[in-house]
């Protein structure tokens, strides 16, 4: 009798077909995420600034208070480059540097430098510690506090007529007697006015808060910011870049101090700032949102825990459509092994109970095999192969498996 050659062990690894059906759905899917945010993009990449823009209309744009300033027949001018806010700095202009800390130490001094001969008013927001000591020289920075409503507590005309605004995050005192502290935070001010050469001065703001969009109409924001930012016809709206020349000059990196410090757009913040809080908290949201998802369709898809419940079947099933399904099921997963196995096991029961073998010694080759060969003209290597050797190569040798099996059980039972 013929039987089946010993073919090497079966793979039951996905093949690239099941991975990809599979797989294809997620696929698609993210591909559309992708292209969704493409097109987004792309549509929103002419009319998106960053935060304390005038020209964004954001939350944390400053659109409105750059339109009343219009309003008011004061000229708005953006600045990107050291360059151009230097040049356009003068006894008429106001120069907003919106970014202070993203300047490097040598653009920091060429910048105060200019503004004390400039002679007009510069707006600081939210200087670090190393930015002020540059651009205000003798002023002291105290620890980040949280922006809240806070009364003038100053002489200041400006503060005076704008009252109760929302201010805090640093806090800047300085010994020079002619300088103006109002708003104080824990009894330290969070803004502050040096009086420089001539008609010139320095306004330190230690929030940028007043300035954004969602927060302009609340109490006296609108006011104070329109009469820091309105003293003269003129106003420079400086927006650091670090694609600026200039920043390569040094070491073309900005103070690590204040970065920690200022945070995004010129924004303090006491402590370092870690990953997350440099990524957007829309980001953040979504990212829990997908992971939720995620969570839910992987219960949603997982395998049940626990044994299988044996349930009564309402309908009678015939023997050969039960092994017909599981052989289905087991051609789908490309599972000849196991096919053979459970081939060769219900064989070996068969055949043992009738070559005189307990169902306990039915598959122990050193019990099987002597009872199985005096009853057979199989040689002993041909009959371990067929009985417990490897499973076969391909769908071809499983049959001929089957068949050799079948082929044996009949002629032990005729023996």
């Amino acid at each position: 009798m013929t039987t089946a050659t010993a073919p090497s062990p079966t793979s039951t690894a996905p093949t690239p077909h099941q991975v990809w059906k599979r797989a294809r759905g997620l696929l698609i899917a993210l591909l559309i995420l992708v292209i969704a945010g493409i097109t987004f993009a792309a549509v929103r990449s002419g009319t998106n600034y960053g935060h304390l823009d005038p020209r964004s209309a954001d939350p944390k744009g400053s659109r409105a208070a750059a339109e009343l300033l219009k309003a008011r027949g004061i000229s708005v001018t953006v600045a990107t480059t050291l360059d151009e806010a230097t040049t356009a700095a003068g006894p008429g202009t106001t120069l907003l540097v919106a970014g202070p800390n993203l300047l490097t130490p040598t653009q920091q001094r060429r910048l105060h430098e200019a503004t004390i001969a400039a002679n007009g008013r510069t707006v600081l927001i939210a200087p670090g510690p190393a930015t002020a000591s540059r651009l205000a020289p003798g002023v002291r920075t105290e620890p980040h506090r949280p922006v809240t409503p806070l009364s003038p507590s100053c002489t200041f005309p400006a503060a005076r007529s704008a009252g109760t605004a929302d201010l805090g995050g640093m806090r800047y005192t300085a010994p020079s007697t002619t300088a103006t502290a109002c708003y104080p935070s824990d009894g330290t001010p969070t803004l502050l006015i040096l009086k420089d050469r001539g008609d010139g001065d320095t306004v330190l703001l230690g929030s940028p808060d007043v300035l954004h969009n969602e927060r302009l109409d609340h109490r006296g924001n609108a006011s104070l910011a329109l009469q820091l930012l309105g003293s003269r016809p003129h106003l420079v709206w400086y927006l650091p870049s670090l694609a600026d020349p200039s920043a390569t000059s040094d070491d073309g990196s900005p103070d690590d101090n204040d970065n920690n410090s200022g945070g995004n757009g010129g924004e303090a913040s006491g402590d370092e700032s870690s990953f997350l809080d440099l990524v957007p908290s829309g980001w953040l949201w979504g990212t829990l949102q997908l992971t939720v998802a995620a969570v839910l369709a992987a219960i949603w898809r997982g395998r049940r825990l626990g044994p299988l419940v044996v349930e009564r079947l309402p309908v009678p099933i015939r023997a050969s459509e039960s092994a017909e399904g599981r052989a289905g099921l087991y051609r789908k997963a490309n599972a000849r092994d196991r096919a053979a196995e459970s081939l060769r096991a219900a064989a070996r029961t068969r055949i043992a109970r009738l070559a005189g073998v307990t169902a306990r010694e039915a598959h122990t080759s050193a019990v099987l095999l002597p009872a199985v060969s005096t009853r057979t003209t199989t040689t002993g290597d041909e009959l371990s192969t067929l009985l417990f050797g490897p499973p076969p190569a391909n769908d071809a040798a499983l049959v001929l498996l089957a068949e050799h099996l079948d082929a044996l059980e009949r002629e032990v039972r005729t023996s």
